[in-house]
């Protein structure tokens, strides 16, 4: 038997989930075809000392955070499909291009750089993403 507990909240969340697909619909249509395209700073590395690595390593996310990064891909499993795969890969997100650059031109992130120049060899890239779909069902 479902109680009248139960039964309330499956109505909050139908109700939430109303609300946020409005709130999705209201973004899509602010947004239109002008939205910006996400950014990735991508690092193929290979740590060659890691005690040296740890300073940059502990402060290396609260540098990305102000611009808007977040780690997308951080070490993990690869499985190389071609090719011969790096050490280690490392992606962050960024909003836009501009946000990611202005994220490895700070000074915050220039004052710790030196520390993975001496720790590791690295192959380091900003990558301009695709900008998100836009679903048609929402906006007829």
């Amino acid at each position: 038997m479902i109680s009248f507990t139960h039964i309330r909240s499956l109505q909050i969340a139908a109700f939430a989930a109303v609300v946020l697909s409005g709130c999705a619909v209201d973004a899509v249509h602010t947004q239109g075809s002008a939205a910006k395209a996400p950014a990735y700073y991508v690092s193929e590395f290979e740590v060659t000392d890691p005690e040296g690595i740890k300073p940059y390593s502990a402060q290396v996310d609260s540098t990305f955070k102000p611009f808007g990064g977040y780690y997308f891909v951080r070490g993990g499993q690869v499985r190389s499909l071609e090719g011969e795969p790096g050490k280690r890969l490392v992606m962050i997100a960024f909003p836009s291009l501009e946000q990611a650059q202005a994220w490895y031109d700070s000074p915050a992130y220039r004052a710790i750089r030196p520390i993975r120049f001496k720790s590791a060899k690295s192959r380091v890239y900003i990558v301009e993403g695709a900008p998100p779909p836009v679903a048609e069902h929402v906006l007829r």
